[in-house]
């Protein structure tokens, strides 16, 4: 008998379907020589300090180094600390009991860095000792499985994948762990938040946010001139730019009583825009971002339905291209995608036979090729998995089209001795933009110079009538604060934004975080309160600039050594450097960033003195989100934020002094119903509302 282990219970379905492994076992499927079970993504985890004997925030404790770590199941946070989660408990006896009755294992997590840890943790953690193969697959089609079953390969093949991945995980683990606790430490109340790419993630976003809001907007004014030619309108714009109005307007006036001007240089070029490349994960979430205003981790999830659905490959993906090997499949993807009438329009643009094969390349395909839809019909898809979809499909559509082919013509023009300048261009060929019939990237284009404009012919020493001048006031433009697109954008670019040439050259094109974990490190900075959305804008909260102002100058911060250390995880995944050189640098920097933040004095605010009502012995400790005794056996607790409002420090004085808070406004039921309320301690020291008159 032989055990499959899948990440997830749907994919372990599709797995057994195929294999005819049809009887149905508690948490696992079996027949056909084969018992069929699955994790529930992470059944494992590192240790917690706890798990070490190291209770609360101590500064003697710091830094803190597991050697060995040790592995635990995964544990759900409770009021009263981190208790084991009943229903990974309950799946890893599983696991346990199918692998003990079987001769080897087939490896069906996820074929990435996280899908090898997942399976890895459970076998170390089980102490199982039994040979291993890797089922590696792009897609969950029936060819794609029944391929992959035909291709086992050996598990040790995988050993940099599981090196890189515990390095990572441990990494995090020591640079979250104590650079939290330091920082906590040092601001005595409230937990901080750090991570190892958490905060570099988080200075990107305060430091766009600081410039622009330090920006100082500037006036200037330009004139633009407007001519006809051969029946056809068009502008010419100043290159200079004034500063001063009356200035600007004397030209004006000078060039006015002129009339007229002379073409002084004709640039004609033709211009090859080449058709996109297929989607990876970061290019997807961009896109969805900016079109349809979807977060980076609803675009994942929405991906991962849609792969477990069937209809699209893996979507965790970090290359554009695909195999030499599977171009012969593409065409039937066309042909699947012309049964459909909404994309028949698209494709008759394409030429059968005639592929742009630009998306292939052996060398640029990483764990997993580019996003391509499967050979699978879609059916019973929401809204947002339909438009992904779309997304999807028409990328791969474009990807296959020939380049655009563009006229760009540059006009100078001369009045006295001030120069204009015309812009313009016109479509010779569409190429892949006749895929969606977008000419331009610039749909809202307001300008000549963003517009595709066909201009007349010009030839040097052409004179120009000038029908009408006009004074354009404008102003020099702040920062534009990050969308999650632009987010993306910038951890995935990292490396570029060091100041440093030579360093920027050698880190251009890693970035921080991965394709895979990046929407992550997103909800993690919003689920600490760090930053929030305000529509598509991500903005610092008070809490976060205040922790920015903290680290800011701070190795934590620094985003190139994060760059640095993807670029190394990497290295140990194929086999360059050895992991634990790795860990020695990790071990070094922690120690380092401890130090760091334990020196750091952090002004209090003004906290009050509290008692804890229940036991009426220690002073409340009060942080962002709670408010508890510092004694396990009371375990008094009160969670500040009630029905989306968090109380303020002077309805908590009211409340444990007064044993009332002021009346709290706009408070949310679970039905959405908002309602106003006082809160009220009650004499055994739990809270109840007392509705407010106008309810």
């Amino acid at each position: 008998m032989k055990a499959i282990i899948a990440e997830k219970p749907s994919v372990a379905r599709e797995i057994a379907q195929l294999l005819g492994s049809h009887e149905k076992k508690d948490g696992y499927l079996s027949g056909n020589g084969y018992y069929v079970t699955w994790a529930l993504g992470h059944l494992i985890a590192l240790g917690m300090p706890e798990d070490y004997g190291i209770r609360g925030f101590k500064k003697a404790s710091l830094p803190i180094f597991p050697n060995p770590f040790i592995l635990t199941p995964k544990k759900l946070k409770k009021a009263k600390g981190y208790e084991p989660d009943p229903s990974t408990l309950k799946q890893l006896n599983i696991i346990k009991q199918v692998i003990n009755q079987c001769n080897s294992i087939i490896v069906a997590t996820d074929a990435g860095r996280e899908g090898e840890l997942i399976f890895r943790y459970i076998y170390h953690y089980l102490q199982c000792n039994k040979p291993f193969e890797r089922l590696w697959i792009s897609s969950l089609t029936e060819k794609a499985i029944q391929d992959g079953f035909k291709k086992l390969q050996s598990g040790d093949t995988f050993d940099g994948l599981y090196q890189a991945a515990k390095a990572r995980s441990e990494a995090d683990w020591l640079v979250g762990i104590n650079a939290t606790q330091a920082l906590t430490i040092a601001g005595n109340q409230d937990v901080y938040s750090l991570g190892r790419v958490q905060t570099p993630t988080f200075a990107l976003i305060c430091q766009r946010f600081l410039q622009h809001q330090n920006f100082i907007k500037q006036k200037y004014f330009q004139i633009q001139l407007s001519h006809r030619k051969e029946y056809t309108d068009f502008t010419s714009l100043s290159l200079l730019q004034w500063e001063e109005k009356k200035q600007a307007e004397q030209i004006q006036k000078s060039i006015e009583r002129e009339g007229k001007a002379v073409v002084e240089d004709v640039s004609i070029t033709t211009v090859q825009e080449q058709s996109p490349l297929l989607f990876d994960l970061t290019e997807l979430q961009k896109e969805a971002n900016r079109k349809l205003g979807l977060s980076a981790d609803e675009v994942l999830q929405t991906a991962q339905s849609l792969y477990e659905k069937k209809f699209i490959t893996y979507p965790r993906t970090g290359s554009k291209y695909i195999p030499e090997d599977l171009w012969t499949e593409i065409p039937e993807l066309v042909r699947i995608l012309n049964a459909t009438d909404y994309f028949k329009p698209a494709i008759a643009t394409l030429k059968f036979g005639n592929f742009n094969k630009r998306i292939v390349n052996d060398l640029k395909v990483t764990d997993h090729h580019g996003l391509l839809i499967t050979t699978k019909t879609p059916s019973a898809l929401t809204a947002t998995e339909k438009a992904i979809y779309e997304m999807i499909a028409y990328r791969l559509l474009e990807s296959l089209s020939h380049a655009c082919t563009k006229q760009v013509s540059h006009i100078t023009i001369k009045v006295h001795h001030y120069e204009f300048q015309v812009k313009g261009s016109k479509i010779l060929n569409q190429g892949w933009r006749a895929i969606k019939g977008i000419l331009s990237d610039n749909e809202n284009a307001n300008n000549a110079s963003e517009a595709l404009t066909e201009l007349p012919e010009f030839k040097t020493g052409d004179e120009l009538k000038i029908s009408k001048t006009e004074l354009l006031e404008k102003t020099t433009q702040a920062p534009k604060l990050f969308t999650e697109a632009d987010l993306l954008s910038a951890m995935e670019n990292a490396g570029r934004s060091i100041e440093s040439k030579e360093e920027q050259k050698a880190l251009s094109n890693i970035g921080i975080g991965t394709p895979a974990t990046r929407a992550s490190i997103i909800e993690t900075l919003l689920s600490r309160n760090y930053i929030i959305r305000k529509g598509k804008i991500l903005h610092p909260t008070d809490k976060g600039l205040q922790v920015y102002n903290l680290v800011k100058d701070k190795k934590i911060a620094n985003v190139q050594m994060t760059a640095e250390w993807e670029m190394a995880l990497d290295k140990i995944e194929k086999g360059k450097i050895d992991k634990t050189q790795f860990m020695n640098e990790i071990q070094h920097y922690t120690t380092e960033i401890t130090n760091e933040l334990l020196s750091l004095h952090i002004p209090q605010d003004n906290i009050p003195q509290l008692k804890c009502p229940k036991c009426q012995q220690h002073h409340l400790i009060i942080r962002d989100k709670i408010v508890k005794c510092p004694d396990e056996q009371c375990s008094w607790i009160l969670f500040r934020t009630i029905c989306g409002i968090q109380l303020s420090i002077k309805d908590l004085i009211l409340l444990l002094t007064q044993n009332k808070t002021s009346l709290i406004k706009n408070m949310k039921c679970k039905n959405g119903k908002k309602f106003d309320a006082y809160i009220v301690l009650k004499e055994d020291s739990t809270t109840v509302f007392e509705i407010g008159k106008d309810n």
